[in-house]
């Protein structure tokens, strides 16, 4: 099992009745906006950034796609180069 810490904190009670949730979906949605944000920023991979959502990579990698945030950083040309490996590869067998 994981090492976990418990954070404390304190949330104004309007705050629930203005969002009309629980505590428990707030705790949710701050940990899976969290998560989200420093993947984005590049502070945690997608695997971890999923960990601290709380939720499978999977679901993690869906959440971010309906965001339209890339689930990889691979660029176009970092595609292609590795396409024409691959060709070279192949030819090289030939």
């Amino acid at each position: 099992m994981l090492a976990t810490r418990n954070i404390k904190m304190q949330i104004p009670q309007d705050i629930f009745i203005a969002l009309n949730i629980d505590e428990n979906e707030f705790v949710f949605d701050i940990k899976l906006n969290y998560a989200i944000e420093l993947y984005r920023l590049g502070k945690l991979t997608i695997g971890k950034a999923s960990e601290l959502a709380g939720i499978k990579r999977y679901s993690f990698e869906c959440l971010l796609a309906d965001r339209k945030i890339p689930i990889s950083n691979l660029t176009l040309q970092d595609v292609n180069d590795d396409a024409n490996k691959l060709k070279q590869l192949l030819n090289d067998k030939s």
